[in-house]
Formats: C-alpha cells, structure tokens, sequence
C-alpha cells in the first residue's frame, strides 16, 4: 500500500480495531430468540451506540423497528454544505449452525493463518470496525470532510424488514446524497471490488399434513399417504432435470453480461467436493447472480436419531427463493406459492407462510459517487483497477432506500470476500482487506466531498 497519511493512520490503528471486533463478535447477536436470547442483540446494539458517542455522533439512539429489533442511528455533522454520506452495517448475525465443524469457538476471535474468525467478523460486525477506522483516520489527519449518518441494523440476516418499515415510516432519518452500504465484498481478496446488483429474496414456511396421526409403516405403508414423501415430492419439483430452479411462471433464463466468475475458482471458493457437478446452465455468473435459486434452508420432521418405523402425519420445510433484478419479489412469491399448491400430491393438506421478503436492487454505476470510489480504490489497492460485480445474496434494505430516496447515489462494499465463508462454521476476515477497505472509505469521502464543492 502506497505511504500516505490516512493509510499510515489506519495502519496503527489495527490493533485497536482487532480488539473492539473481539468484543463485538463475543456477542452472540443472532435476532431470533429460539436461537440466541434477545439479551444478546441488546447488548450488540448497545456497544455499537458507545462506540459512535465515543467519535463524537450526535443523536445517538436506538430505534425500536417493528419486527422487535433495535437499530442504532448516529450523525456527525460536517461543515457547512457539506454532502451527507450514510454508512450502513449490521450487527446481527447468523447462528453458529454446527458447532463442532467450528476449529475455533465461533464467539472467540482468534487468529489463524493470517485471518480472524469467528461469527460476523465478515458479516458484518467487521463493517462496523471498517466504518469507525475510517472515520478514525480522516478526524486524525484535518477532519471528517462531510456530514456522516451512521445505521447499524440489528435483523437484517432474519428479513424480516424491521429497519425497512421503519424508515419507511421516518423518511427524513436516513436522507443523504450518497449511500455506503458495507455488506458486501471484494470479488477475491485484493481484487478491488464495488458491487453493481443483488438479488431479492423471499423466504417461505410449507407445511403438509396427511393422516390424524403417524402410522406403523408396516400395517399401513403402502396406501396410507406420508407427508414427508409429499414434501419430497413438492421439493423436487423446485428444480429441473439439471438442478436450475424451475417455478411455473418465473424466468429462468437471463444472462449475466459483466465480470466473469471462472468455474474452477467458484468450485475451490464453494468447496465443492471432487467429482460433484455443479446443477443448473449457463455461467455460473448467470446462475449467481442473473437467474433465481432456491434453496430448501430446512426441514423439520422425524430426526435419525430416535427414528421409528412410523408415516409421519405432517412434515414441513423452510424455502429460500432469490430473485435477480427485474424480478419483483412479492409476484415471485405468488408464483412459489402457487407452484408449491399445484404440485402438492395425493390432495394433501397444503399451508405456507410468508416469513420473510426483499427486492432485488441495481445500482446506477455512472453516477459521481462510483467515480469517487474508483479513484479510492486505486489509493487503497495500487495497480488495481475497480471491478464490478454482482452478489447473489440479499440486502433488502438497499430496495427500501432507493426507493425512498431516488436521487441518492449508494455504493456496496465490504468484507465478504469468498474465503471469508459467511453464513457458513468458520467465517473469517482478512485484516489486510480490512486495513485497505478502511483506507478506500476515508478517501472516498474525501473524494466525494471534493467532487460536490466542485
């Protein structure tokens, strides 16, 4: 990295940075009291908030959203016409899932190989650390050079729209001329990387129900319907001959015309075990970024453990449907609902649930903001050039303030790099992206900044 004033700050301060990212992925925020109790967020939210009094933000609060969790809000006024920047991140997280395939406990972060695990160091406590260093080293080296909003979400890995509602309910909280969501990540590790589109996503309960009561598969199996084979049934219906996803209805076939993800890298960023094909057609760019997926999260019937030669009377799932841009998210529910009714076999008893739903976002790349963080990035990575690429997941607040506020121009950046196996035992960040995205922002604002008094 090239010496400047703002990179040697950073720099000196990463030690500190390691330590709050400690205290803060020692949270087991996970916005969803069956898993983790609610105790944890609070206290997520609550370090957050010191953390932002401490740089000197003003109306610092946390706000009650209506799906219960809390997010945290702060502004640090800048000088007089200064351009407004909002910085967002989260501080929930997912659960920890297998704890045994955890080589280190997945609260504690520890040092490994030059990384940092542990639970939502990349996803997205470590947006948080990112944000902070970066302001950090601009009041260090003449000042923060704009107006800052700060917004820390406290569910966003649940989305279940809490901070979507409620901006939609305070539209002058967030207004701001440019949007730095900090959720998303560099295509690889050192490869400078803005992020152009996300897909939507629509998350559904199904539930099948077949008999009063469970049944001796040796007296009645045979004639006797089995919910769980029904379940089956309508699962697999979901995908076609060759793994693409196929909902009745729903448009499968788009093709992603920007930057390229080379099958043999997706294979070792997955893990995908040797020899296993890869389901659907096209690139795999198309299929991760351009087409729909969906994904079975979970299935909840009789356990292996315990099993008993009974028919199961009811068995349910949990399905994760995304949806690229162009796609609406709530007429893409419509159709899985109505696939999912029209593939039910043997007349079984068919419930679903809405539990959660995001649009899809595509972000305008020409506009000034884009052009400020190109020349950041070019400060923070010598000799790189900023790409643009899609991500596959959610974010489903960025639909929420695009809407709101048309004329902002907002940019994704972050952490979430493929070796930093998000959502998945084993998340880790790299320091060194850390240290780099840290110095990208600082000098993005100052950029920024510049390109608005011009």
């Amino acid at each position: 990295m090239t010496a400047n004033p703002i990179a040697e700050t950073v720099r000196s301060l990463m030690p500190r940075a390691r330590t709050e990212l400690t205290e803060l992925v020692a949270f087991e925020s996970v916005a969803d009291e069956n898993v983790a109790p609610r105790s944890e967020c609070e206290a997520a939210a609550n370090w957050v908030a010191d953390a932002l009094r401490a740089e000197d933000f003003q109306d610092v609060a946390l706000l009650d959203t209506p799906d219960g969790s809390q997010a945290v809000y702060g502004i640090l006024p800048g000088p007089a016409g200064a351009p407004t920047v909002l910085l967002y991140a989260h501080y929930d997280v997912q659960p920890k899932l297998d704890e045994s395939a955890w080589l280190s406990p997945p609260f504690e972060l520890t040092e490994r190989d030059g990384r940092w695990y542990g639970r939502g160091t990349a996803d997205c406590k470590g947006g948080v650390i990112l944000h902070l260093l970066a302001l950090r080293a601009l009041k260090a080296n003449g000042g923060v050079p704009v107006t800052v909003k700060v917004i820390v979400e406290g569910s966003e890995e649940q989305g279940t729209g809490g901070l979507e509602r409620y901006a939609e309910e305070h539209p002058g909280l967030l207004t701001a001329d440019a949007i730095v969501i900090g959720d998303a990540g560099n295509f690889r590790v050192g490869l400078p990387t803005v992020t152009a589109t996300l897909r939507g996503m629509t998350m559904i309960r199904v539930q099948i129900d077949t008999l009063e009561g469970n049944l001796h598969s040796g007296q009645f199996g045979g004639a006797a319907p089995d919910a769980l084979a029904a379940l089956i049934r309508v699962l697999d219906s979901l995908r076609g001959p060759d793994g693409s996803t196929v909902i009745d209805g729903l448009p499968g076939d788009r093709v992603w015309e920007g930057l390229q993800y080379p099958e043999e890298n997706f294979r070792q960023d997955a893990k995908v075990l040797p020899g296993v094909d890869l389901p659907g057609g096209g690139t795999v760019a198309d299929r991760i970024w351009a087409r729909p997926a969906v994904t079975v999260v979970g299935i909840d019937c009789h356990p292996v453990a315990g099993a008993t030669p009974s028919i199961p009377k009811t068995a349910r799932a949990q399905i994760s449907l995304r949806v690229p841009p162009g796609q609406d998210a709530a007429e893409a529910t419509k159709l899985l609902f109505a696939h999912i009714e029209n593939h039910t076999p043997w007349n079984a008893r068919v419930t679903m649930e809405q539990v959660g739903q995001g649009q899809a976002f595509q972000a305008d790349t020409s506009s000034p903001a884009y052009a400020s963080m190109a020349e950041a990035m070019e400060v923070a990575y010598p000799g790189q050039e900023m790409q643009t690429a899609g991500l596959g997941g959610s974010i489903p607040l960025c639909s929420t303030l695009a809407s709101l506020y048309p004329e902002a121009e907002i940019l994704l950046i972050g952490l979430s790099e493929p070796e930093a196996q998000i959502h998945a035992p084993n998340e880790s960040v790299s320091p060194e992206e850390l240290e780099r995205l840290s110095v990208a922002e600082a000098h993005f604002l100052l950029n920024y900044a510049r390109s608005k008094q011009a």
